[in-house]
């Protein structure tokens, strides 16, 4: 019975203490641990942000650089965005003989030299393609729409007939009709001609609220149009969001003797729990060889 007399516990106030110490050492081991967590957190999301204006700035790359030669112009005055005329693919065309193309009688065909088959699918040349010679983007020669012809574009001229186009004998080419009989102003230089997909015959990239666009056109207009809204031959697509516009900027150089032509571009993206911004600053080089 003694013995069990002597044994002791802790008292409360014992407990109290022991309670208040440890939570003095969990307070200071927080304040020692918050800032390299909110650190992470940090670069995780500024991470996100630069990858999201990294990956946008890339595609607009991509697509500017596919670009008809010549062709790219900045948006109206009051709209932040360029405006150009994609490509997808290309090749030579025939000078003399059988299937050349006549540039002073004008032609309703002309061969390709090489089968049009071969091409990837989504190079192929089909009904409603567009067709450029040499565009030098200057009256005449250009493939925005001018006063001459009435009717569209000096240097332009559709893909008519049905598919799949001919492909006769050898060597192999492929024989390309056209919807009417064009006389193209200027003859390439090297036989070149570039095809515009009719399905996007002109791509606009427009910062609009807190949004960039892709705007992609069935029809190309002689004046900069970069609408915002989804009308007639127009249709948008948002391929980034929280922008800001004030900050975000587009500017073409336009083309010196070389034929050379510089694009830059800056893209801010904002977090918008944070308020958090990153800026990015990128440039694409243009070659304006037609």
């Amino acid at each position: 019975m003694s013995n069990h007399n002597n044994q002791r516990g802790f008292t409360l106030i014992e407990l109290i203490m022991v309670i208040v110490i440890m939570g003095v050492i969990a307070g200071m081991v927080t304040v020692f641990m918050k800032s390299p967590i909110d650190a992470y957190f940090a670069s995780a999301r500024r991470a996100a942000l630069t990858d999201v204006a990294d990956t946008v700035v890339r595609r607009m790359a991509r697509d500017i650089q596919r670009s008809l030669p010549n062709s790219i112009r900045s948006c109206p005055s009051g709209t932040n965005g360029l405006e150009f005329i994609p490509t997808k693919t290309g090749g030579r065309y025939r000078t003399a003989g059988p299937g050349a193309l006549d540039f002073v009688s004008g032609s309703s065909n002309f061969n390709m030299l090489g089968k049009n088959s071969d091409l990837p699918p989504d190079q192929q040349i089909k009904v409603g393609d567009v067709i450029v010679v040499y565009n030098l983007g200057i009256p005449d020669a250009t493939a925005y729409p001018t006063a001459y012809p009435l009717t569209g574009s000096v240097n332009t001229a559709v893909v008519g007939g049905t598919d799949p186009l001919s492909e006769p004998g050898t060597p192999v080419e492929t024989t390309i009709p056209l919807t009417n009989t064009t006389t193209f102003p200027l003859e390439s230089g090297t036989n070149r001609f570039h095809v515009v997909p009719g399905t996007e015959r002109m791509v606009s990239y427009v910062c609009s609220g807190i949004n960039l666009l892709r705007v992609r056109s069935t029809t190309i207009t002689a004046a900069a149009s970069c609408p915002t809204a989804t009308t007639g031959s127009a249709f948008v697509s948002v391929i980034a969001s929280n922008v800001n516009c004030a900050t975000t900027s587009f500017n073409y150089s336009g083309s010196d003797l070389q034929r050379n032509a510089l694009v830059s571009m800056v893209l801010t993206v904002t977090d918008i729990p944070s308020g958090e911004s990153v800026t990015l600053q990128h440039e694409v080089h243009v070659s304006n060889t037609p």
